[in-house]
């Protein structure tokens, strides 16, 4: 019973307490910002070694490994965002008369850098990961990676929680590119995409003997599960926010 709890709350734990200590460097004092993208530098050396190991390992240790660094690759992107290194070209609020494909494509000015920076790191992954036994950390990254797509294009076309407390003031500006609505079309296909693959993956997970493959499945699935939880926190009608409000107690 262990090689699924221990997996499923790992998952949840990290997927609650990375996005704190994400959110709460984004609102520290810039002075500290190169220091702080230097150390993430470092990491994602380290993880992009860790996955490549770990890569050719199968074992429930090989597995943790090649998921938490996958998870350290994101989170070089994630500040390197949120600190405003890595965003877009456009660093201003959208026009107010701005509507359909202009304003779609004023939205990807903003954050287009940050695009090719996940297109480049999902490279580094995958060859890290190339015809290996062990493939967590590529699963775990291509999770994230589509689900946060999902997410984006939700926020554009609109939902009813944008969160926007969540970003720092020096990019308080991409919040005029959200749109505030009670729904649009794309949730619906989100949350059905997501749980249509999340259930067979729970489903192999269970019915695995290997130890290693049980693990490595849960963490995978857990972690989509959650991003379609975020889906739903986005529609649902009570804020979310107070989850990581001690990660927004930061004070630049």
């Amino acid at each position: 019973m262990s090689q699924y709890v221990l997996p499923i709350a790992y998952t949840l734990f990290i997927w609650w307490f990375s996005t704190g200590v994400i959110l709460y460097l984004g609102r520290l004092p810039q002075k500290n910002f190169k220091w702080i993208m230097l150390s993430f530098t470092i990491l994602l050396a380290f993880a992009l070694m860790g996955l490549s190991i770990s890569a050719s390992h199968t074992s429930i240790a090989s597995a943790y490994c090649a998921f938490t660094c996958a998870l350290l690759v994101w989170s070089w992107q994630e500040v390197a965002f949120l600190l405003g290194y890595v965003t877009g070209a456009r660093k201003s609020e959208c026009p107010i008369d701005s509507r359909g494909w202009h304003r779609a494509r004023l939205a990807t000015e903003t954050i287009l850098h940050h695009e090719l920076a996940l297109v480049m790191l999902a490279s580094l992954v995958f060859a890290a990961c190339w015809n290996q036994p062990n493939q967590t950390g590529w699963w775990t990254y291509l999770v994230l990676w589509s689900m946060r797509l999902s997410a984006k294009l939700n926020l554009f076309l609109g939902v009813r929680n944008l969160s926007e407390n969540f970003l720092p003031s020096h990019l308080r500006y991409l919040q005029s590119y959200f749109t505030r609505r009670s729904f649009n079309w794309l949730m619906p296909v989100s949350v059905l995409a997501g749980t249509t693959v999340a259930l067979p993956l729970w489903s192999a997970a269970f019915a695995q003997v290997s130890s290693y493959a049980a693990t490595s499945f849960c963490l995978v699935a857990g972690l989509l599960t959650l991003a379609v939880l975020e889906h739903l926190f986005m529609v649902l009608p009570f804020p979310t926010a107070w989850l990581w409000k001690w990660g927004m107690s930061a004070k630049a």
